[in-house]
């Protein structure tokens, strides 16, 4: 009888902790899947891994986007090719941490290196509600640099792009690659 009451004891344990390993598992998959739909600009499937609204952090930057919204944002982010590299993943109480980097063109011109950032991505059951993003190498000054050299240079030459830098549409992504190409090709 005692031998059969710890078995099931062991087995209950067992069982539960694969259950609580299962839901580790998901949400970490859940947001390597995240990631794998960001560098490959395919977001068909975005709304599956979202809960109807995601609020973002970024240092001073928060804000709260419509999943339509917030899927403008990743299509101006899109044009500018971006490539995602997890390069550490946990999750802890539920919550995902990841260390990223990013590259694409337009941070490769204005930060001359990728981003690397620690993002802590949390959840409501199995769906993403916020992504805070703390940026370990901003280098403001070579950033600050290029950008007013290419404001700068924008405004005297082709003044009808003017107000692209704060466009985060799909059209401010192709007015923000078009000043950047100009720019590099002025010589």
């Amino acid at each position: 009888m005692n031998k059969t009451i710890v078995l099931l004891l062991i087995l209950t344990i067992g069982i539960i902790s694969c259950k609580n390993s299962e839901k580790e598992i998901d949400r970490v998959e859940i947001t390597k899947q995240y990631f794998k739909i960001l560098d490959n600009s395919d977001y068909s499937k975005i709304s599956e891994s979202f809960a109807d609204s995601i609020k973002t952090i970024e240092g001073e930057h928060k804000n709260t986007y419509s999943i339509k919204e917030y899927l403008e944002v990743l299509k101006w982010d899109s044009v500018f090719e971006p490539n995602y590299e997890i390069l550490e993943i946990e999750q802890k109480d539920g919550i995902v941490k990841a260390k990223i980097s990013k590259m694409d063109k337009r941070i490769f011109f204005l930060h001359e290196k990728p981003f690397i950032t620690n993002q802590i991505i949390k959840f409501q059951k199995d769906k993403i509600i916020s992504i805070e993003t703390d940026y370990l190498n901003f280098d403001y000054p070579t950033w600050e640099k290029n950008k007013n050299g290419l404001l700068s240079w924008i405004d005297k030459n082709n003044p009808e792009l003017n107000g692209f830098i704060n466009d985060l549409t799909e059209d401010g992504g192709m007015k923000f690659l078009k000043a950047m190409e100009l720019y590099k090709n002025k010589k």
